[in-house]
């Protein structure tokens, strides 16, 4: 009870890529030691340039490290000189070519928002509880800034001396859908640590974007639609084991309605100088009836 789980790690795998992605034997002890150093690092260089995130690849002696921030003119530097430094202190780490890629988080082709980011939502909170701001405002004003960009639902818990107390306590403020229990809920999660005078606040910030839905799912659903319409028009192979609502299976088996014969046209009145006569049955000759049979004989006539 009380367990609390990351969200990027519970969704790992469902609707989430890895940050770092590469794959080692005997070497993997140290390449994710080099990878916690390397994220250290840059954050600890560059602390006011607004990093949401620090992706890694590697492939043979080379190594890719992707920073997307929220502002690209820290992280570069003056002519590059801030990026080309960083790129000389992970060579002499790692002993390994490195290439560093920055991402404008403001760019038009960036699906992240600086203001619905939670890492930067987090870094902001804890900047205004170093100077001196009240906790309740700067945290009803990170929720307020994420719901007005866009976001679906934002929760912000601030824990620590708040406000000076004496004793430490836990704060949040929620608004809109946090569905932390759902896989396929987009949910950004990020933290941050203020280091105030009464001394350290941690602050966290859950962001929900919506649901996404799994690849494998989706085409399952693209094989189970055209499952149906293969079945339907009555071509293709069978398909049988993707449908599986029988109320749909008995709407596709049902027999097609039997052919309707037409009828003989009814015979058309004919006019005669301006009047018209309608055709009338022809009288059945004498002694039979209507239906063809013959008629009984009365008192009157002489019996055969």
């Amino acid at each position: 009870m009380g367990h609390k789980v990351n969200p990027y790690g519970f969704r790992l795998g469902v609707i989430y890529p890895w940050k770092s992605n590469w794959y080692a034997g005997k070497e993997y002890a140290n390449q994710l030691h080099e990878d916690v150093w390397i994220r250290k690092h840059i954050r600890s260089r560059l602390s006011r340039a607004g990093i949401s995130s620090i992706d890694i690849e590697r492939k043979g002696d080379q190594i890719w490290v992707y920073i997307r921030t929220a502002r690209p003119g820290i992280v570069i530097g003056r002519k590059g000189a801030e990026v080309d430094r960083i790129r000389k202190d992970i060579e002499r780490v790692t002993k390994k070519r490195v290439d560093v890629k920055v991402e404008d988080m403001n760019s038009a082709a960036s699906e992240a928002r600086p203001e619905t980011d939670a890492t930067l939502l987090a870094q902001g909170v804890a900047e205004q509880l170093v100077g001196r701001v009240s906790f309740r405002r700067a945290m009803r004003r990170a929720v307020q800034t994420a719901m007005r960009s866009g976001a679906l639902g934002v929760r912000v818990q601030c824990g620590g001396r708040l406000g000076g107390t004496e004793m430490s306590r836990r704060e949040w403020y929620r608004e809109g859908r946090v569905p932390l229990h759902t896989l396929r809920a987009k949910i950004d999660f990020g933290t941050a640590v203020a280091k105030t005078t009464a001394g350290t606040c941690g602050v966290k910030v859950w962001v929900y974007h919506g649901d996404e839905i799994p690849q494998a799912e989706q085409e399952t659903e693209r094989l189970r639609a055209r499952a149906l319409v293969q079945a339907a028009t009555g071509g293709g192979a069978s398909t049988g084991a993707l449908i599986t609502d029988e109320r749909e299976a008995a709407e596709i088996t049902t027999e097609p309605p039997a052919p309707v014969v037409p009828t003989e046209p009814a015979a058309e009145p004919t006019t005669n100088g301006g009047t018209t006569t309608e055709a009338t049955p022809a009288a059945p000759p004498a002694g039979t009836t209507t239906d063809g049979a013959a008629a009984p004989s009365t008192d009157g006539e002489a019996q055969a």
